[in-house]
């Protein structure tokens, strides 16, 4: 098992390693004969008389760290909001700390300040908008109908009921007065190019850190489908609930659609994605001598399914050697999503992997799964995930533990911790969604 432990561990850094902001920027972002190349975009410097950055997201500092030594001269000031704990030292941009998963006062606050850079900003200016995952709770203007306490009750009934984070952000953007598109038009007139990482599902621009400089297609009347379908009506807030239905018959102004000629001066760029992270991890897992199989970039669904179909294909390729044959290793990413029942403590890529040793049962040929969020954040622990393997299930029984009734508790953190399946990486500065993979030999 060590060398199961030992191999885990180099397909996890690589996989975080391949989309740091740093390298993505190295490689996508130049300066270059006067001009700004941003992927396949392209900015003349003489055209602006100012370049300013903003942003939001778990790895939005390390990304204005980068910038800042990429603009050099040409960069006039900036304001960016990170998750606390993941900053990153720079000289002509404030990094602001922030609540996520749950916004507080410190994300209205450096959202003011992020809004006070975009106003500045003329027609003859270039707003560098730097997006990553967790941007949703750390960009924020409410409206003045409800209280910020309202609002942070409402995304703990999300984050809580199963929701995924689709439909949290139609929800977000339908609660905001700078997401949804609305953050495009606070930098109007000036042209905006937004830097994108994406930990969504399909890279939709909509949803990354909810849009704020992104059209947006969903509507009050999408937001208030996902409040009846997860049964939240009478569990929200009297004003939250008043407001979104003020903005189902029509009384409230919408998101920005595609139609809006804001959107003439507004590029968004995906610089990484989940994607590319287990394109790295695959290579790893080649190098060190595994048959690798990517099933998807798309995984959804509750954590505790997705490692039953996980523990079923382990199973598959120790009795047939199908779908890849042994010594093999099976990736795939996305997002699961985790229905509270108990009060534990824990995250979504710990409950995957402690619900995959359940479904694994006894069996003790050599097998490892491990599932782990590339932000080196797992829900409210300072974990990034978790691995179990044969050698878990015998701490336990040594250790008298039911890995059940942690299970139905939502408590796989303390489970993990004691037998030896926590993942810690510590923040990575970057953030992609989950990487998900087993081990079979």
């Amino acid at each position: 098992m060590d060398k199961l432990i030992r191999d885990a561990h180099q397909i996890i850094d690589a996989a975080i390693s391949a989309v740091k902001p740093d390298l993505l920027i190295r490689r996508r972002v130049k300066l270059k004969d006067s001009h700004l190349h941003i992927g396949r975009e392209k900015f003349r410097l003489s055209d602006f008389e100012k370049i300013f950055i903003i942003g939001a997201g778990k790895a939005s500092a390390f990304m204005a760290r980068e910038m800042e030594e990429l603009l050099g001269q040409h960069l006039f000031y900036g304001v960016v909001s990170v998750k606390y704990g993941y900053s990153a030292p720079c000289r002509k941009i404030r990094i602001l700390e922030a609540g996520h998963p749950v916004i507080d006062k410190n994300s209205l606050t450096a959202t003011r300040d992020i809004l006070e850079v975009a106003q500045q900003a003329g027609e003859k200016d270039l707003v560098l908008c730097l997006l990553s995952g967790g941007g949703s709770a750390l960009l924020e203007q409410i409206p003045p109908n409800f209280s910020l306490p309202e609002l942070q009750k409402v995304f703990e009934l999300l984050l809580g009921c199963g929701a995924n984070i689709e439909e949290i952000n139609t929800v977000r953007k339908h609660l905001s007065l700078v997401k949804g598109g609305q953050l495009a038009r606070a930098i109007a007139p000036a042209t905006c190019a937004s830097i994108i990482l994406s930990d969504v599902i399909g890279d939709p621009l909509e949803s990354i850190a909810s849009g704020p400089t992104a059209p947006d297609s969903t509507t009050f009347q999408d937001a208030w489908q996902v409040i009846e379908k997860y049964q939240l009506p009478d569990k929200l807030p009297a004003t939250i609930r008043q407001y979104l239905l003020s903005g189902v018959n029509g009384n409230l102004p919408e998101t920005l659609k595609t139609d809006d000629p804001i959107f003439n001066r507004v590029h968004n760029i995906i610089l990484g994605s989940n994607s590319e992270s287990l394109k790295a991890a695959a290579k790893k897992a080649g190098g060190l001598g595994y048959n690798t199989l990517v099933l998807s970039s798309r995984i959804q669904g509750e954590a505790r399914e997705v490692a039953k179909v996980l523990a079923g294909l382990v199973q598959e390729i120790q009795q047939n050697n199908v779908p890849v044959k042994k010594p093999a290793c099976l990736l795939m990413g996305g997002e699961t999503t985790v229905t509270l029942k108990g009060k534990g403590k824990g995250g979504r890529n710990q409950e995957l992997t402690l619900a995959a040793l359940l479904a694994m049962k006894n069996i003790r040929k050599k097998y490892l799964i491990a599932s782990v969020g590339t932000d080196g954040s797992d829900g409210p622990t300072d974990a990034a995930g978790g691995m179990v393997h044969p050698g878990i299930w015998e701490q336990a029984n040594s250790l008298g533990l039911n890995p059940l009734d942690y299970l139905q508790k939502n408590n796989a953190y303390p489970f993990l911790e004691k037998t030896g399946g926590l993942i810690k990486t510590g923040p990575t500065g970057t953030n992609v969604m989950d990487v998900i993979f087993a081990l079979v030999r």
